[in-house]
């Protein structure tokens, strides 16, 4: 081997090797692929390009130097095209390579070790047709500067393998995003259900509790009043028999009987002890509907009355349903009941579905001013007034449907879509949590086996229509 030059000593075999065997990632650079760095100096016979190039088929170029300074790069490709010309071989084998690299000196990509392998390959792409398939010189930061060779080809090679890796790779974070987003929908679901069966827990115990405490004087007057009625007809007895037997009293008591208004006395107190005890049973009623509300002792599946539940829910809402605004109507909620089997169920969860279909249908009724026709049959209803009609049957397969229906503004398709998604409202901020519908659909769906959808158009009001079976 001659003195002015040195090779790598790199076999056809052990290359293919190297190349397959690469761990390349995205981030990997030139330096990291196999570089060809044979050197000669330009004052050598032209006959040793020859002899290098013959001894290493896959050889891609030959880096020239100068008293072992850089000057250039001689391509295997440029070289054959060059000397399989008429006279080129006997006119250059035996002169310095230096006159032969005048004639085909060309342009040279020359990139620096630590560029991405991904952005070399970009960079040499965009080179003219004449250069596309020629080496790209790789200089090195080491001192004195070295220069080293990559094959072309080599370079598409482990752009293509980084390709593959790269697009497996973002199949597998594909498949882990989508476990990842599967896994955190459920965490939602469960933070919703959560949430939601806390905050239905501690209101069950509130409205239980304060059931309870009213409870408890509440039955003493209604207790009381009874005899309360018992003694004032008996006072009220004696005193016409007193009016019978002497029906001259001295002036004393005449004066004190017309000062009193004895006669409108007589007749007024009845009146008074009977409106009080029909206070005492309305607020017996209230609490009744409370605690048919809660249903803290109910666990487990029970037989019951749906109707009951939807007047207790019905009850609680009262309140809600008479409007305090001027120029704004009251909802008018009409019953449209056909008798029903007592039903196997969870019936405090039932009612917490009640309570949020018809708690947004009123929220819903509140911030509109035109109301469309209600598809319900009653007499009672004013024209253009919000209503909720609440309509029950039995199928013929046994499924007990409960349909909510508003005369409200409607909801939109593009709503619709998620509408028993967790935490999604259209309500402004602090009036709603965009739990209700979710956990309502888990309660109908899951709990129950049931199903709840919506119909609903624009400006046609919306109706919720709950199935659940009759029997677990």
């Amino acid at each position: 081997m001659p003195k002015k030059f040195k090779k790598s000593k790199k076999s056809k075999k052990s290359k293919k090797l190297l190349i397959s065997e690469l761990n390349l990632e995205l981030e990997s650079t030139l330096q990291e692929l196999p570089l060809w760095e044979v050197q000669i100096e330009l004052d050598c016979p032209g006959n040793e390009l020859t002899i290098l190039f013959e001894q290493d088929p896959l050889l891609p170029g030959i880096i020239l130097t100068k008293n072992q300074d850089f000057v250039g790069m001689i391509s295997r490709q440029k070289f054959f095209e060059h000397m399989i010309s008429p006279y080129s071989l006997a006119l250059y084998s035996m002169r310095p390579i230096e006159t032969l690299y005048k004639n085909l000196q060309s342009e040279i990509c020359v990139l620096a070790e630590d560029m991405l392998i991904v952005e070399a390959t970009q960079l040499a792409l965009q080179r003219s047709p004449q250069l596309f398939y020629e080496p790209i010189l790789v200089e090195c930061k080491t001192k004195p500067r070295r220069y080293r060779l990559v094959d072309f080809h080599e370079l598409l090679l482990a752009y293509s393998q980084i390709y593959v890796l790269t697009l497996t790779q973002l199949q597998n974070v594909q498949e882990q995003s989508r476990i990842a987003s599967a896994g955190f929908r459920d965490l939602q679901h469960n933070y919703a259900r959560l949430v939601q069966n806390e905050k239905m827990a501690a209101l069950g115990q509130l409205v239980a509790g304060i059931a309870h405490e009213i409870n408890n004087p509440v039955n003493f007057i209604a207790g009381n009043i009874v005899h309360a009625i018992n003694y004032s007809q008996n006072l009220i007895d004696l005193n016409g028999m007193y009016k019978k037997h002497y029906p001259h009293p001295v002036t004393e008591i005449q004066k004190f009987t017309d000062q009193i208004e004895l006669e409108f006395l007589i007749g007024d107190f009845a009146n008074l002890l009977s409106s009080m005890k029909m206070g005492c049973d309305r607020i017996q009623q209230i609490i009744l509907s409370l605690r048919n509300f809660s249903r803290l002792d109910e666990a487990e599946k029970k037989a019951v009355d749906i109707h009951e539940g939807i007047d207790s829910t019905l009850l609680i809402l009262q309140s809600r349903l008479k409007t305090h605004q001027k120029g704004k109507k009251s909802i008018t909620i009409l019953k449209q009941y056909q008798p029903l089997p007592l039903v196997e169920c969870y019936a405090g969860l039932l009612n917490q579905v009640f309570m949020n279909i018809m708690a947004n249908a009123i929220d819903a009724l509140s911030e509109c001013s035109e109301f469309s026709v209600l598809n319900c049959e009653s007499a009672s209803l004013t024209p253009n007034s919000p209503a909720i009609c609440i309509h029950t049957q039995l199928s013929d397969d046994n499924q007990v449907i409960i349909r909510i229906v508003d005369n409200g503004p409607g909801i939109p398709e593009s709503v619709q879509k998620n509408l028993f998604d967790p935490f999604f409202t259209t309500k402004p901020v602090g009036k709603g949590t965009g739990l209700g519908l979710s956990i309502s659909h888990q309660i109908v769906v899951e709990k129950h086996g049931g199903d709840l959808h919506c119909i609903s158009a624009p400006g046609q009001g919306t109706e919720f229509i709950i199935k659940i079976p009759q029997t677990a």
